[in-house]
């Protein structure tokens, strides 16, 4: 009597073609960092990390440039936008070199003032 091979299916292949997909799709694959225009020296500190909303503006000031939500603009586009801003109690973050000038810094804040954005996260660079 003949004995019957119980039919079986090789899964290293299988594997093999997983691994790759998963390989592929990491590397291909976008991981979307913060959105920052401007390169700049931000002052140190030792406080905890604080933890912002995504609806949130985002400003850079540098000693020539400014940037908002990560592209860079100038004052009038940066007041028209903020004089936009319906939600008065939106979280601004400010991120501003620490060779700005102080009457720049003044400008900026005069104009968060005159539209009455209170609501001001300075960010700084971690210290190790």
């Amino acid at each position: 009597m003949r004995r019957r091979k119980s039919l079986t299916l090789d899964m290293t292949p299988l594997v093999d073609v997983v691994f790759l997909l998963l390989i592929f799709f990491l590397v291909t694959s976008v991981f979307k960092k913060e959105e920052l225009a401007l390169l700049l020296n931000l002052p140190s500190g030792k406080e905890g990390e604080q933890m912002v909303e995504k609806k949130e503006v985002s400003i850079e000031l540098s000693k020539s440039s400014v940037a908002l939500n990560g592209k860079i603009v100038d004052f009038k586009k940066l007041e028209v936008y903020i004089s936009d801003v319906k939600d008065k109690k939106r979280p601004v973050t400010l991120r501003i070199d620490k060779d700005v000038p102080y009457g720049r810094i003044m400008e900026l804040f005069n104009l968060l003032k005159k539209y009455n954005l209170n609501n001001l996260a300075l960010i700084e660079q971690k210290s190790n």
